[in-house]
């Protein structure tokens, strides 16, 4: 009765429906709920590291998420609302023959995986799109964060730099009219038929991860607000976790391939008559790459790179003295 109970949550069913209509903002409030507490935690208790390098990974862990989550929440609602117009009205938006193409064998066209692949390449694609912006504030918000939370000292004229993103916004009918463009384009369509059986809701995730990473070192290293010793540090804690979040992550979801689909199976019969079905086992999919890597890169992670970067940090101190 308990397990029959899980399958029928209206919670469950709230946030599995608010995973497939808008992945993006899932991801980001996943990581955000989970870098408030557990990652900071999991920072300061690292044994024999750096106090200065536990805070400033625990800062850049904070400004992370808060401005990945409030940047995807300005990005993402405007999209998410404009691929519900393109599922309410698929003919209004797309070309019959995309309709047709996308659909395939299936009884309707929001239960084609094809179709799911098209529209989350834009749903879950846009947190790829932002990772620069994301790791530029993200950068230039570390030294405000250390700030706040450990009393430290910045450099007010450098503090009174500031990042503003500036534009007009299309309407969501034009955001809608510009999707359904990209959807009729053969390639779209081409991609959407050989990789919809893929497990590309973690590739998407971990392909946004790596672009975010590899942004945020690039620009921590040409920060002027940062301190120079810490860099290094910081650099290398980020690299670290990314890759082992990326790597344990993929066989961590191989492991639970068959539980998860088991669940699905339990989780289909429970809800066999409900109109939304196929959208909650759409959120399922992004629900479980999210939260498996979530938890990786915010709880048992942070342990392991906080120390290796500490002592990368502290050999090529050594070897500078040296030299």
């Amino acid at each position: 009765m308990k397990v029959q109970a899980v399958y029928n949550s209206k919670i469950l069913k709230k946030g599995l429906e608010f995973a497939a209509d808008n992945g993006s903002l899932f991801v980001a409030t996943a990581s955000l709920t989970l870098s408030t507490v557990a990652r900071p935690i999991a920072i300061m208790a690292t044994p024999k590291t750096d106090m200065e390098n536990k805070k400033y990974a625990c800062a850049k862990s904070l400004a992370s998420s808060a401005t990945g989550y409030f940047l995807m929440l300005a990005a993402s609602s405007p999209v998410a609302r404009a691929v519900k117009n393109i599922d309410k009205r698929p003919y209004q938006y797309l070309k019959k023959s995309t309709v047709e193409n996308l659909k395939a064998c299936e009884k309707s066209l929001r239960s084609s995986g094809r179709y799911k692949f098209a529209t989350q390449l834009f749903k879950l694609g846009l947190g790829f799109l932002i990772a620069v912006p994301k790791s530029i504030m993200t950068c230039s918000l570390i030294p405000p964060f250390m700030s706040f939370l450990f009393n430290k000292k910045v450099d007010s004229k450098k503090q009174n730099q500031t990042i503003s993103f500036k534009g007009k916004g299309a309407g969501v009918t034009g955001i809608s009219k510009f999707i359904g463009k990209c959807i009729d384009t053969s390639f779209i369509q081409k991609i959407s038929e050989k990789f919809h059986n893929t497990n590309f809701e973690q590739h998407i995730i971990s392909l946004t991860d790596a672009a975010a990473t590899t942004a945020f070192i690039t620009q921590t290293a040409h920060s002027k607000k940062i301190e120079q010793t810490r860099k290094k540090a910081l650099m290398y804690n980020a690299a670290i976790s990314t890759g082992l979040c990326i790597s344990s992550g993929y066989a961590i979801s191989a492991l639970l391939k068959k539980r998860t689909g088991k669940f699905i199976k339990n989780f289909s019969q429970a809800n066999k008559n409900s109109p939304k079905l196929e959208k909650y086992i759409e959120g399922i999919k992004i629900a479980k790459p999210s939260l498996i890597l979530g938890s990786i890169y915010y709880i048992f992670i942070p342990l392991i790179s906080t120390f290796l970067a500490d002592r990368f940090d502290n050999k090529n101190h050594k070897n500078v003295i040296k030299n």
